[in-house]
């Protein structure tokens, strides 16, 4: 077999190998990856050490660039929270909008709020106001739309 077709078959086999284990094995992503990625490696030839090397190099320079950014949404997205900011604005926005286009107005302020950051941090800002105002609607947002 040639060296591309022997890759090519790695990487349709370690797609399949993340696809059966976040689908049907439930495992977390992250270690379906790693196994992908080994079992991909493991059949092109690639020496384990070079695996590793490899996905410790890729993996954690992804995290290393966007973990922080996430870490820093999650946090201000808690803070939201526990200051009662998020209830704040969720009286703001109910007490000015009819709740016919309450989930309107939330997916227009989803968009306002996402548009100048990364999609991680916008999704853990507004995670807290989401909640709050869905709580206090007393129906989910989401079937409405």
């Amino acid at each position: 077999m040639s060296s591309d077709a022997e890759i090519l078959l790695a990487c349709i086999a370690a797609l399949a190998a993340i696809i059966f284990f976040v689908a049907y094995a439930k495992l977390p992503p992250f270690l379906a990856i790693f196994i992908g990625a080994v079992m991909a490696g493991l059949i092109a030839h690639v020496p384990v050490d070079l695996i590793a090397k490899s996905f410790s190099k890729s993996a954690g320079g992804v995290l290393g660039e966007s973990g922080y950014v996430i870490a820093m949404g999650a946090m201000l997205g808690s803070v939201m929270t526990k200051t009662g900011a998020a209830d704040r604005l969720a009286e703001l926005i109910i007490s000015r909008t009819s709740t016919r286009y309450l989930p309107w107005v939330m997916a227009l302020t989803a968009m306002v709020i996402g548009l100048p950051l990364f999609f991680e941090v916008g999704l853990v800002l507004m995670l807290p106001l989401i909640a709050t105002v869905s709580a206090r609607y007393g129906k989910s947002l989401f079937s409405s739309i």
